[in-house]
């Protein structure tokens, strides 16, 4: 279930509204954690403790410490409770995304009722975990510097800037698979990651011009020639497609990267609306 946004928060009235810093966000993240580990929604991958049988490995085996170790490369994450505290940025999110791929819900198993011992589960339902917990990560994420959310690849994301975000997500009409439909989703994926570098964002931006340059036999009479000329000559002449001498480089690349890749983005979803609305094929 999503998480309500009150009427304070909902009508840009609350005094609070600052966004959240590191030290608050791991403090939300290791309330969200408890709270499913709690509920034994780890169960499946931590194991249990049982008064007959002891120590009862989960997927991961005996040694989670080491677990965390081997697939993240970096010591004191475990145990979560205690470490969280000191967790930079980075390895906030890397536990995050690591416990969205261990978590699970539990749907039977038995009771153990010996010393009050607890539930032993046999089932559990990933894919319900999974988007229970991408629920409740996100609502703390989205207001987390300047918004991110986890991905249901379970992969931290950049919201996107304000007033544009819907374009990130916005569903493109299928059009061509191979040339089109997956360069597009690897662009925005490119463009979205956390601690994307310049480099990731100009490659996105020349992965976009790639494809309106695909597009661009197709596009005769769907768009004005100077509109059309306007396009190709934003990626070519700010050193973006290209590499020579003529090329503008001093520009600040974070704000007209940005630019340039919503402007791109947008005409490709207009583009290939209206070739499909012509009958206009590949």
């Amino acid at each position: 279930m999503e998480v309500r946004r009150y009427y304070s928060v909902r009508t840009g009235k609350h005094p609070g509204l600052a966004k959240i810093d590191l030290i608050l966000l791991r403090r939300l993240f290791n309330a969200i954690y408890s709270q499913f580990n709690e509920k034994d929604y780890f169960q499946e991958s931590f194991g249990y403790v049982c008064v007959d049988d002891g120590d009862v490995p989960g997927t991961l085996g005996a040694d989670i410490e080491m677990y965390f170790f081997r697939v993240l490369r970096k010591p004191d994450l475990w145990p979560i409770t205690e470490n969280h505290i000191n967790y930079t940025e980075d390895d906030l999110f890397d536990v995050i995304e690591l416990l969205y791929d261990l978590i699970s819900k539990p749907v039977s198993g038995r009771y153990h009722s010996y010393g009050d011992c607890g539930w032993h589960y046999d089932k559990f339902d990933k894919t319900t975990g999974q988007r229970e917990y991408r629920t409740q990560i996100n609502d703390i994420l989205r207001d987390y510097q300047e918004g991110y959310e986890i991905s249901e690849n379970g992969e931290i994301l950049s919201l996107g800037d304000t007033g544009l975000q819907h374009l990130l997500k916005a569903e493109i009409p299928v059009f061509d698979k191979d040339n089109v439909d997956n360069r597009l989703e690897q662009a925005i994926l490119k463009f979205r990651r956390h601690r994307s570098s310049i480099q990731d964002r100009k490659d996105a931006v020349r992965d976009l011009a790639d494809i309106l340059e695909f597009l661009r036999s197709k596009m005769k009479g769907l768009l004005l020639s100077n509109d059309e000329s306007d396009l190709f000559n934003i990626a070519n002449n700010f050193a973006i497609r290209h590499h020579n001498s003529k090329q503008k480089n001093e520009y600040d690349k974070t704000i007209w990267l940005s630019w340039i890749f919503y402007v791109y983005l947008s005409t490709i979803h207009v583009v290939v609306r209206l070739l499909i609305k012509n009958n206009i094929k590949v």
